[in-house]
């Protein structure tokens, strides 16, 4: 099972990876473009993602929820303002942070994350390093909706493109 959480997360960079490949071929201010979406601009879908991200690999090496909210608060002043670029390397300085921690834990451990309106969660680290990579795999089809609703095409990120591209290694 362990196993299989590390393959998910290789695929959840390799996904995000694609996406900002993607974004890269796009005029510079579609990314900022506000339209009708679940966010007001691919830019802060991004930015959102970020943050999500340090929530949980702060959440799994065991901070308290007031802990990461500060955390997170100060990464969001931080973003503010912040282009592609920046995010970009954002995510890549996140997953680089996440296999290091990864490689130190039993993934089949289990640990608690409380929180303050639904409580206390206990679970194996498998099963939050699984909704790490569904939350991403929900907003990069966020993204690539709102590329298209901006008359751009998405990026080809589904799972079976990932087999395919490890395949031809």
């Amino acid at each position: 099972m362990a196993h299989d959480s590390l393959r998910l997360y290789d695929y959840h960079v390799w996904a995000n990876e694609k996406v900002f490949q993607r974004l890269r071929e796009v005029p510079p201010q579609t990314c900022e473009q506000e339209i009708q979406s679940v966010f007001p601009s691919i830019l802060q879908t991004l930015k959102h993602m970020l943050q999500t991200e340090h929530v949980w690999l702060l959440a799994m090496k065991g901070e308290s929820f007031d802990q990461i909210r500060q955390t997170v608060g100060k990464l969001s002043q931080q973003l503010e303002g912040k282009g592609l670029d920046a995010l970009h390397a954002g995510f890549a300085e996140a997953a680089e942070a996440y296999r290091e921690f990864l490689s130190t834990i039993d993934l089949d451990a289990t640990t608690s994350y409380s929180h303050p309106a639904m409580g206390t969660l206990t679970a194996p680290y498998r099963d939050i390093l699984t909704h790490v990579v569904n939350h991403g795999t929900y907003h990069r089809g966020n993204i690539s909706a709102m590329l298209r609703q901006l008359g751009h095409a998405g990026a080809s990120h589904d799972f079976i493109y990932y087999l395919f591209a490890e395949q031809s290694r």
